[in-house]
């Protein structure tokens, strides 16, 4: 919602290969339903591939103005093409997947 006052919103979506290289892990949802899930989003406009690492190559390419990301960015961006966000307190994936382990083991 906060990244639609730029513009159209497109949600580059780690697939679910980079994410088992980077993480070290499958994630609990395969990439065709997340894609699913963020398209049904009122404020999205399109949802594309891209690796775990964004690059300012990446935009380029795509004619994409700015990433937009949490506060926790490590992606390989010039200063002036992205925009920081605190992250929402108590909302990650890392947590959930806490949370869900634990229920689990109930």
């Amino acid at each position: 919602k906060k990244a639609s006052k730029f513009g159209n919103v497109i949600i580059a979506l780690t697939r679910d290969a980079e994410i088992k290289k980077y993480k070290g892990y499958v994630p609990e949802i395969k990439f065709i339903h997340r894609k699913e899930i963020l398209q049904s989003f009122k404020d999205v406009y399109k949802v594309i591939p891209c690796n775990f690492i964004i690059t300012d190559k990446f935009l380029k390419n795509l004619k994409i103005d700015f990433l937009v990301h949490g506060n926790d960015n490590f992606n390989k961006i010039s200063k002036k093409k992205i925009k920081i966000f605190k992250r929402t307190k108590g909302i990650s994936s890392t947590i959930i997947r806490k949370k869900a382990c634990k229920n689990l083991k109930k």
